[in-house]
């Protein structure tokens, strides 16, 4: 697998304890790049020392907003297919060798999907995207994306939508999307989506805003 052409997308906040290892990791299928959205801690000094390009941002912006910057930083290093990775550990870095294959072979974008999830509202939206797109698990963190879908929309995600509208944008405009099931590992330390109601909300607001956002594609 030609290095130069895969990216490996992790926006990270306060990893420190795992974001070496998952750097060091997932170095072996391509180029790394890690946006620290503004951690207290040391996950950028570790994520440069495992090797991955680390993008700053020196105070929080967000789960999406953070995949927007490692997106445009892995186009600008010439990155043709990009993948996505959360930095807690919890995602197997072997299956990005099989998410490259699957674009190899056709797929536009490849979406992972977990054997578990923890939230009720994750099933809200899960059951949502599987009625209209056949799309099990919406906001699993590891997705692949052929290049030419970011560059078809122009942008990872506006609405701050949790990660999903490239996702939705790429089922809507009959992009080819494949899925890949795995065992998620348990996580060290606390969940990007914060606590439990917190989480929940989070979610269900992400669906909403993608329910609208297929309402205004549907009426171009």
């Amino acid at each position: 697998m030609a290095r130069c052409r895969v990216a490996i997308v992790i926006p990270a906040l306060n990893e420190a304890k795992t974001v070496y290892d998952v750097v060091k990791a997932v170095s072996l299928y391509g180029d790394v790049v890690v946006v620290d959205d503004g951690s207290s801690d040391d996950t950028a000094r570790l994520a440069t020392l495992a090797g991955a390009s680390v993008v700053m941002h020196p105070q929080n912006l967000g789960y999406d907003a953070a995949l927007n910057s490692g997106f445009r930083e892995a186009l600008s290093m010439g990155a043709e297919i990009l993948i996505t990775i959360d930095a807690d550990g919890q995602h197997n870095p072997t299956l990005i060798e099989l998410m490259v294959a699957s674009i190899d072979s056709g797929a536009d974008v490849v979406v992972g999907v977990r054997n578990k999830k923890q939230r009720l509202a994750e099933h809200v939206f899960s059951f949502y995207t599987y009625l209209l797109y056949g799309i099990k698990d919406p906001l699993c963190g590891m997705k692949a994306y052929r290049g030419n879908v970011y560059s078809a929309l122009g942008h990872f995600d506006s609405l701050t939508s949790v990660g999903t509208e490239l996702m939705i944008f790429a089922a809507k405009s009959h992009f080819k999307v494949k899925q890949i099931y795995f065992n998620v590992a348990e996580r060290n330390g606390l969940s990007r989506f914060g606590s439990l109601m917190s989480a929940n909300f989070k979610i269900i607001r992400a669906m909403l805003l993608v329910i609208l956002y297929v309402k205004k594609y549907d009426n171009r």
